[in-house]
């Protein structure tokens, strides 16, 4: 099969042919019709070795009948042994969800990784009914659902995106107030979700009020924080600063399934900003690392 792998001596991926999977017993086996592209995957690129395969989210065909998939069936899937990006891929049958006919290939590949994130972000946030909420980078993909989602339970949002342009839309997704600088947003507020790190998490310290907590989900910037015991003082004491993993190798099959059903019913909605066949992959990848996308950017099988 055709297979997408990195080669970190050239700066891009390219696409080789490589062996088919060989499930492993409870895999089920899938033919991929879309995936899309993370940060964290772009990130990784540099550090793994010729030939490394990356890839997250899964969307696509059950290949052969297994652990109560039959084939043919649509699903959606991660994959955290990567690999995706490929005509095939086996994943453990506890990471895959049976997919909605109402929902598109294109548009369950950007729920795996950006959604989970967004889901359990809000599930550990406790009640969010009335209580101020910040979500920083919210144009992206994990940021666009996680307005959505915090809205939805009850809470008033601020998000914030790095221009005017990136801001379009956030209000009809929930949130109540919309800007570009964090020094805008006029704090104090229970819960600030931070994905950014560097200058935007320090300004989140600045924001988070007595007892709140800022959810640090990632560090797409690439540059430290410094933190001080006495940044604390001064409206923000007892306050926690909580570093947060979307999964933790438990199944997510359960999770998949719901935010598959609250697209299929049009309860969620999921922004895919770039979206091409997979045979650009390398744009793609420019595109995301150079923040020319709000939303996901999803490619295409076949």
């Amino acid at each position: 099969m055709r297979a997408i792998v990195n080669t970190p001596a050239t700066g891009d991926v390219a696409f080789r042919e490589v062996a088919d999977p060989a499930p492993a017993a409870g895999d089920v086996l899938i033919d991929v019709k879309a995936f899309s592209v993370n940060r964290g995957e772009i990130l990784n690129l540099p550090t793994n070795d010729e030939g490394w395969r990356p890839g997250w989210d899964v969307a696509g065909v059950v290949a052969e009948t297994a652990h109560g998939f039959t084939a043919g069936q649509r699903v959606v899937a991660l994959s955290l042994a990567d690999g995706s990006w490929a005509e095939r891929i086996a994943v453990p049958a506890g990471f895959v969800a049976a997919l909605p006919d109402t929902v598109g290939f294109a548009e369950a590949a950007t729920l795996p990784v950006a959604a989970l994130t967004a889901l359990r972000l809000v599930r550990e946030s406790g009640t969010l009914l009335g209580r101020r909420v910040l979500v920083t980078g919210a144009a992206g993909g994990v940021g666009r659902i996680l307005v959505q989602l915090a809205a939805a339970a009850g809470a008033e949002v601020t998000a914030v995106a790095r221009n005017t342009e990136r801001t379009k839309g956030l209000t009809e997704l929930g949130a109540a107030a919309v800007v570009t600088d964090p020094a805008e947003a006029g704090g104090p507020f229970a819960v600030v979700y931070e994905a950014a790190g560097g200058a935007s998490l320090t300004a989140a310290l600045e924001l988070v009020g007595p007892g709140g907590t800022v959810f640090s989900y990632g560090n797409s910037s690439g540059e430290d924080t410094p933190v001080s015991f006495f940044r604390f003082f001064g409206g923000h004491e007892q306050a926690v600063l909580r570093h947060f993993v979307f999964v933790t190798g438990a199944p997510v099959d359960e999770d998949l399934a719901t935010l598959a059903g609250l697209v299929g019913s049009g309860s969620l909605s999921v922004e895919i900003a770039y979206r091409e066949d997979w045979q650009r992959i390398n744009e793609a990848l420019a595109a995301v690392r150079e923040r020319r996308v709000a939303g996901k950017a999803v490619l295409t099988i076949g």
